[in-house]
């Protein structure tokens, strides 16, 4: 007994696994209402094969397939009709609107003051006189534009010439070579080991490198490393 329990854990927990992969790499706070009721039903349903030990467990994966099947086919559907994508998802909902709160809105959403003070000072928003603009987003948070004198100044107010900077490529991971990365660069081993030669330094000794669009070479040395 204590075997068939192990095994149908593990069995649950990788068809879980899966599951939760083909839904895509949304964050939990970014689910629709539709996936998060999915979530849900499939949580339920993965318990069911390991409390009821005398049904056979195939009972317990085919409803997780059906559902993340269904999953797959109206996020596609959604993806193709805009009708369809507001009535599963819903749309956007003006909270603020020229620095006014709108409480015809907030009440439709059931959606109340302290919520709306809470999540401006998760975003680092103490006075609420600042923000011209909230948006409660369908995923439940929500985007804020200040007011133009709130703003923190940029370069680009100052109309200083940057140029706009790239992601970093890495080129060591725990010692091993990204090769991928290197090709896309038009980079080469012996390139990347002249460089780390220039700090008495191996690919072996190196956790994490990583390399800028200026050009910066970026390392950080394993503990005893070298």
């Amino acid at each position: 007994m204590i075997v068939n329990v192990a095994v149908r854990t593990i069995v649950i927990y990788f068809t879980v696994l899966l599951v939760v992969r083909l839904m895509g790499k949304r964050e939990v706070g970014q689910l629709s209402t539709f996936d998060f009721v999915i979530a849900i039903m499939i949580a339920e349903i993965a318990v069911f094969p390991m409390e009821e030990l005398q049904i056979p467990i195939h009972i317990g994966l085919v409803p997780m397939f059906v559902l993340v099947g269904a999953e797959v086919l109206i996020s596609y559907i959604c993806l193709k009709s805009r009708f369809l994508r507001k009535i599963i998802d819903g749309g956007p909902s003006i909270i603020i609107s020229n620095g006014i709160i709108s409480e015809k809105e907030m009440r439709r959403q059931r959606y109340n003051m302290n919520d709306l003070l809470a999540q401006l000072r998760e975003k680092n928003v103490f006075d609420i006189s600042h923000v011209k603009y909230a948006i409660l987003e369908t995923s439940g948070k929500i985007s804020i534009m200040l007011k133009t004198s709130k703003r923190a100044l940029t370069p680009g107010d100052m109309d200083f010439g940057f140029d706009e900077e790239e992601m970093p490529y890495p080129l060591i991971f725990d010692g091993e070579v990204m090769q991928e990365n290197l090709r896309q660069l038009d980079l080469t081993n012996e390139w990347l080991e002249d460089r780390l030669g220039e700090y008495n330094l191996g690919i072996k000794d190196i956790l994490y490198a990583s390399l800028n669009s200026q050009g910066k070479l970026f390392l950080s040395e394993k503990v005893g490393g070298k």
